[in-house]
């Protein structure tokens, strides 16, 4: 298993910003675990659409979640502006392992760390297969 991403901010390539809503908050006034996940989900899903490193939704290749680990450090609560770091830990012939940090918005420390691997597979056949030329390149500039 690869380790986690860095706490430190400086060791992300790109930021995506998330704002908590009320009803992220549990009973213990701090965001609820499953909210984490979210957050990660959206900041790599932001990325595929914004540099279009995949053709969504209907292209030959797609991403499937594979695994998930969330380190949680601190608390993050309602209101509050964060921002989710990216990275890549490992780039394969069909998968990568994307890292996260979670960061309170200026803050130099993340709050929570992620991997998500995600395997690459044909649409149809639902088969692995290589990540495409064009995702490989956009994965460099992510890349430490």
């Amino acid at each position: 298993m690869t380790d986690f991403p860095s706490t430190e901010r400086i060791a992300y390539s790109l930021f995506f910003p998330m704002t908590t809503r009320w009803r992220d908050n549990d009973v213990y006034g701090h965001i609820n675990n499953a909210y984490y996940y979210e957050f990660f989900d959206t900041a790599v899903n932001q990325w595929l659409l914004k540099t279009e490193a995949l053709d969504l939704p209907d292209g030959p290749v797609i991403g499937l979640v594979a695994e998930t680990a969330c380190k949680f450090r601190s608390a993050v609560s309602y209101p509050q502006q964060l921002e989710v770091g990216l990275t890549t830990l490992r780039v394969g012939k069909s998968s990568v392992i994307f890292g996260m940090g979670l960061f309170a918005e200026k803050s130099n420390e993340a709050a929570a760390l992620c991997r998500f691997v995600h395997v690459y597979v044909d649409q149809e056949s639902r088969r692995p297969t290589p990540i495409p030329a064009a995702m490989l390149e956009k994965l460099k500039l992510l890349t430490p």
